[in-house]
């Protein structure tokens, strides 16, 4: 399958990274069906829209930057998402022109269904954690200034 980017053009994919968003990314319910792009050798994805060239997300690993994250998937997710064992986690990352001043949404993560190839970004209700974390520390980002 060949989709079109704004980062790299015409891109050939295989049906094994597309992954159907049953209700879109919040902000972009209309937006279904994304590829997952890896990079390889690094903890960093790239989740791109197959119907809109201009829409991408960058994606990091959060045990990554954050070993100690965790959270329980509520059930009526896991449900939805039709998860039986395997289950992958990544978080939109927000990339600021000074790099040490980048983010890690820890607050809703991306969950996906490698077998079912589905996904949700999950809002964690009852979680310790905010949608701007540095990828540098384990403290939030509030305002542009460090969180403490």
């Amino acid at each position: 399958m060949i989709i079109e980017t704004l980062s790299w053009g015409k891109l050939e994919v295989d049906k094994e990274q597309l992954y159907h968003f049953p209700k879109g990314i919040p902000g972009f319910d209309e937006e279904t069906d994304f590829v997952l792009i890896m990079m390889t050798e690094t903890p960093f994805w790239y989740l791109q829209s197959v119907k809109s060239k201009g829409l991408s997300f960058l994606l990091g690993d959060p045990f990554a930057f954050y070993p100690t994250y965790e959270f329980e998937l509520p059930d009526a997710e896991a449900e939805e998402l039709e998860i039986r064992s395997d289950v992958d986690v990544r978080c939109i990352i927000t990339l600021k022109e000074n790099v040490e001043q980048s983010t890690i949404n820890l607050l809703a993560p991306i969950v996906l269904n490698p077998e079912e190839l589905k996904g949700k970004q999950v809002v964690l209700h009852k979680a310790p954690y905010h949608t701007k974390h540095s990828l540098f520390q384990e403290q939030p980002v509030i305002d542009g200034k460090d969180g403490g």
